[in-house]
């Protein structure tokens, strides 16, 4: 699995960028992004320029995740879950009601 990490840019020279933590960022795929944009960012590679809000709810949820991991409480990483019950696809949902438990 490969998860996207959000990244401000702190220099960009053409398909090159650097983030504000110093990791270089391949911008390829995001010709437009600027310095001070957020992308999200796979592998060392910019896929999206973001916004700063989705930026901030995706790092309070790898912190979650962090914590989780490390025995401890996701206490709030997911408060833009919170308040809803998550659907499951339509596929999983007719196997669900047919009884499945399993593949």
């Amino acid at each position: 699995m490969c998860m996207g990490i959000p990244m401000r840019l702190a220099q960009v020279d053409g398909i090159a960028g650097q983030s504000e933590g110093g990791d270089l960022i391949d911008l390829s795929l995001t010709a437009d992004a600027q310095a001070g944009d957020w992308v999200l960012t796979f592998l060392g590679s910019a896929h999206e320029v973001i916004d700063a809000d989705r930026a901030a709810r995706i790092a309070a949820a790898l912190q979650g995740l962090r914590a989780v991991m490390a025995g401890g409480d996701a206490s709030g990483a997911f408060a833009d879950l919170e308040g809803r019950t998550p659907a499951l696809p339509s596929h999983l949902q007719a196997a669900l009601a047919a009884g499945r438990k399993t593949g």
